[in-house]
């Protein structure tokens, strides 16, 4: 006869903690602010921001007749423009040009989106 002693049931599993997810893949971030890269393309060429051009006669007044690469033209521009306070201060996207300036735009005041325009017809 079998016995009449309850079977005992095993004992419950402690539940496993969840499996841990995989780290996710790092992201690319852009370099810190003021990280620039100073290096050529990798054909070996400069790319347009760092090919040294020559400015014209009007442009030279402001930032100097010897070759200049374009990105350091407009920053010469901007060291200009607030060194003499030629910022509208109504709207800071407006630039009021002086006498060097008015030979460089050919107008009395340009939005700081016009002015690489042109910036561009003084440089080859």
């Amino acid at each position: 006869m079998p016995s009449k002693t309850p079977e005992k049931k095993p004992a419950p599993k402690a539940k496993e903690a969840p499996a841990k997810k995989a780290a996710a893949p790092a992201k690319k971030t852009a370099p810190a602010k003021g990280g620039k890269a100073d290096k050529a393309a990798p054909s070996g060429k400069p790319n347009a921001l760092q090919q040294p051009l020559t400015p014209s006669a009007e442009l030279g007044a402001v930032v100097g007749s010897e070759k200049i690469a374009r990105g350091e033209v407009v920053s010469k521009m901007w060291t200009y423009i607030k060194s003499n306070n030629l910022q509208n201060p109504e709207n800071k996207r407006e630039i009021l040009a002086d006498d060097k300036l008015k030979k460089v735009f050919g107008k009395d005041k340009v939005t700081m989106f016009e002015m690489n325009k042109y910036i561009a017809a003084h440089l080859k």
